[in-house]
């Protein structure tokens, strides 16, 4: 059975380090990323992240339906890093806008979760355990965000809780 190994923390953590880590040992390793430029302090970013995986990654780029990308992932992959799943979640808000649209994708990737092609990381913002914050869209994304990270965990078989660059052990396979 393929191993789900969720890694989270806050920003700045260290855990797209730690997942970049976590995916060294496999051979055949695809990034699969969900950002968007909607500025150029976005692009600078994700150029820098580009740079930093060339030659060890094959990179699919999808930003909302990434439930197809891994069900279409190319043969013999051993590992998907997935990095991440707010910023995925920001996007399905920024382009989808209602929640049973929203719904529909995190099911979908659920549902991948249940019997997943390869080893899969996930990573993901641990945003809800700071202030309320002030406004509705914020408040509703920290809550999508923490149902989706609940949902998410529940599934791995290793969870790790990346604070100030060091991994916790939430979660290991028995």
């Amino acid at each position: 059975m393929p191993e789900i190994i969720y890694v989270t923390g806050g920003a700045r953590s260290g855990k797209s380090s730690y997942a970049l880590r976590l995916a060294e040992p496999y051979e055949r390793r695809v990034f699969l990323a969900t950002a968007e430029a909607f500025d150029c302090e976005m692009q600078r970013r994700i150029d820098k992240h580009r740079e930093e995986r060339e030659g060890q990654f094959v990179t699919v780029e999808e930003p909302l339906f990434i439930d197809r990308a891994i069900r279409n992932l190319p043969e013999g992959t051993g590992v998907v890093l997935l990095d991440c799943l707010t910023v995925w979640l920001g996007n399905l808000m920024h382009h989808l806008g209602n929640e049973a649209a929203i719904g529909e994708r995190i099911d979908a990737l659920l549902d991948v979760l249940e019997t997943p092609p390869c080893d899969i990381i996930l990573v993901s913002n641990e945003v809800g355990m700071g202030i309320v914050p002030e406004n509705a869209m914020a408040r509703e994304f920290r809550d999508l965000a923490g149902t989706l990270n609940r949902k998410v965990a529940e599934r791995a078989t290793q969870a790790y809780l990346l604070c100030s660059g060091l991994p916790l052990v939430l979660k290991q396979r028995s």
